[in-house]
């Protein structure tokens, strides 16, 4: 929604300088002018790019107008479902966990999380990384660098989209050139006319280089951003995962190592402590006294 109306100030404010200068809307409307900028940019477009990366790009804008960022139930629930796993690790029953981590699916503990389950990737990242600790040989310092290769992997991919969108960006002006030199080329050819129209001919070759630099700067690079915004604040979701878990393998106890997850989300969307256990003490099986005394 923001970039819709951030797209309909720009244009308010684009258009209604320009006719109170005394311009005429009409003088910038070259559609052929468009077509050719716009054109030449998916061409290029897909051309530099594979067809995972192109439909990345699709389901990008989709985030960006709906503005998909994490909230805070989402990480409330990737908490919860630690501090369950956890307290199934330190319990006599830590094999019972394996039930759970092979099909997480349909398993009560992880169904008590319903946007941990929606997200399939990150339930793969806590099933993974839990079974590592349920073998029991893994050491804290192997765990860390695996998560985090594997954490900038997927950060490397989910970036895909916003670097060919940048890519895009920075060749619009250029090809907005390419469509203005077409438009002098084509104005060159009407040099016996009359001034009135060979100058509405240079006019309309100049809308391409206006193009390309709004397209570019006004229209891509914003969207590029704010998709780049998204897809890390949705990293972040493996980064408390990450640093939970660590705590928990040094010696943490259950709340405690969720401090260490709770602490590496951002404060805007940070939930309190208060919360945080509030989600954890209602969750588990024998509700607030069992966890409470497990705080304790």
């Amino acid at each position: 929604m923001t970039i819709i109306i951030g797209l309909i100030i720009t244009l308010g404010a684009l258009l209604g300088g320009f006719v109170a200068m005394g311009g005429h809307v009409n003088v910038i409307w070259q559609p052929w002018e468009y077509v050719i900028i716009c054109g030449a940019a998916v061409g290029t477009f897909v051309v530099a790019n594979p067809v995972k990366t192109i439909k990345d790009v699709g389901v990008g804008f989709v985030e960006v107008l709906l503005m998909r960022t994490p909230k805070p139930r989402e990480y409330l629930d990737v908490l919860g479902v630690l501090h369950e796993l956890m307290r199934t690790l330190r319990s006599p029953s830590r094999n019972d966990l394996e039930h759970h981590i092979e099909n997480p699916r349909e398993s009560p503990l992880f169904q008590k999380f319903p946007t941990v389950l929606v997200n399939p990737e990150l339930t793969t990242f806590i099933c993974d990384y839990c079974r590592l600790i349920l073998m029991g040989n893994a050491r804290t310092h192997e765990i860390e660098a695996l998560m985090d290769e594997e954490i900038e992997t997927m950060r490397h991919d989910k970036l895909r989209s916003y670097h060919a969108l940048v890519s895009i960006a920075e060749a619009l002006p250029a090809l907005g050139i390419v469509a203005a030199v077409l438009g002098v080329i084509k104005a060159m050819g009407a040099l016996d006319r009359e001034p009135e129209i060979l100058g509405s001919l240079i006019a309309a070759a100049l809308v391409g280089t206006f193009a390309g630099i709004f397209f570019s700067y006004a229209v891509v690079s914003p969207v590029a951003s704010k998709l780049r915004t998204i897809r890390e604040k949705k990293m972040q979701l493996y980064v408390v995962v990450k640093q939970t878990l660590l705590a928990f393998m040094n010696g943490a106890m259950p709340q405690v190592a969720l401090e260490h997850g709770r602490k590496a989300i951002s404060a805007y969307e940070r939930p309190s402590i208060d919360e945080v256990e509030e989600q954890t003490f209602s969750a588990g099986p024998g509700g607030n006294d069992s966890a409470r005394k497990e705080a304790a």
